[in-house]
C-alpha cells in the first residue's frame, strides 16, 4: 500500500524546523557569496552586498558566518563533502589502488570546476601563510582532516601491499600531492583544464610505482630516512 506525501499547503502538514530552516538560510547565504565571488571577486565582494543579494539582514549574515574567511570555511566543507559523496561510486567499482587514485582525483576537478573562474583570485589570499584562508591553517583543519579521511579510504579500500610505517603517512602525503594538483589547476587555462586532467593521469602510475616499490628489502633504509624527515619537519621546535 502507498501513502500519498504529505502536502506542505495542508493544514496539520508540520512546518519546517528551526535547525532545518536555519540551514536553508545558511546554504542561501553561502551560495550567494560563491556566486558573487566569482562575478566580482572576492575582494570586491562584501558581507552587506552577500546579505543583500540573498534577502537577509546583515547581522543574519553575521550570525551563520563570522566573517567572509568563514564563508569560505563553509566552502571548503562542502567541497569535501560533496568530494566524498561523488567519490563513492569509483571506490566501490575500483579495488585497484592506481584507479583509485586516478578516479577520485577527476572526481575533485569536477567537484571544483564551477568555481575555477575565481581560483585565482582567491588564491593570493589562500596564499598567504597567516591566512585563515590557508588549506594547512588551523581553521582548515576539519576540510583538511575529512579531505585525508579520502585518501585514506582510497588506500584502505584497494588492493594494494606496502610498508606498513608508509601506510600511515601515506593518506596525508597523497593530500599534500592533491595540493600540488590544484594549484597547477587553479593556473591551468586550458579548455576544461585539460592539461591538469592529464597531469593526474601521468602522475598516479609513477606514484602507483613508487608505492610498490616500497616493500622492496633494498629500500626500505631510504624509506625509512623519508618517513624520519617527514617527521622532523612537522614538528614545531
Amino acid at each position: 500500500m502507498t501513502t500519498a506525501a504529505a502536502d506542505p499547503t495542508e493544514p496539520g502538514t508540520p512546518a519546517p524546523t528551526r535547525q532545518a530552516r536555519g540551514e536553508q538560510t545558511r546554504q542561501l547565504i553561502l551560495e550567494t557569496a560563491l556566486r558573487l565571488f566569482r562575478e566580482r571577486g572576492y575582494a570586491e565582494t562584501t558581507m552587506r552586498a552577500i546579505a543583500k543579494e540573498a534577502g537577509v539582514a546583515v547581522g543574519n549574515a553575521y550570525y551563520y558566518f563570522d566573517s567572509k574567511e568563514h564563508l569560505i570555511q563553509g566552502f571548503y566543507d562542502r567541497n569535501q563533502d560533496e568530494m566524498r559523496v561523488a567519490s563513492v561510486r569509483v571506490l566501490a567499482d575500483e579495488k585497484e589502488f592506481a584507479a583509485r587514485l586516478r578516479g577520485v582525483m577527476h572526481v575533485g576537478i569536477d567537484v571544483n570546476g564551477p568555481y575555477h573562474s575565481f581560483a585565482a583570485t582567491f588564491f593570493k589570499y589562500a596564499a598567504e601563510p597567516s591566512s585563515p584562508l590557508s588549506p594547512f591553517s588551523s581553521a582548515s583543519s576539519p576540510a583538511r582532516d575529512a579531505s585525508i579521511a579520502i585518501f585514506r579510504d582510497v588506500l584502505d579500500g584497494s588492493t594494494v601491499k606496502l610498508d606498513p610505517e608508509l601506510r600511515k603517512e601515506l593518506p596525508e602525503l597523497l593530500w599534500l600531492g592533491w595540493m600540488g594538483v590544484i594549484l597547477f589547476w587553479v593556473y591551468d587555462k586550458s579548455p576544461d583544464q585539460r592539461r591538469t586532467r592529464r597531469l593526474i593521469d601521468g602522475a598516479v602510475p609513477l606514484i602507483d610505482r613508487m608505492v610498490s616499490l616500497s616493500r622492496l628489502r633494498v629500500l626500505r633504509p631510504a624509506l625509512r630516512q623519508i618517513l624520519a624527515l617527514i617527521e622532523s619537519v612537522r614538528r614545531d621546535d
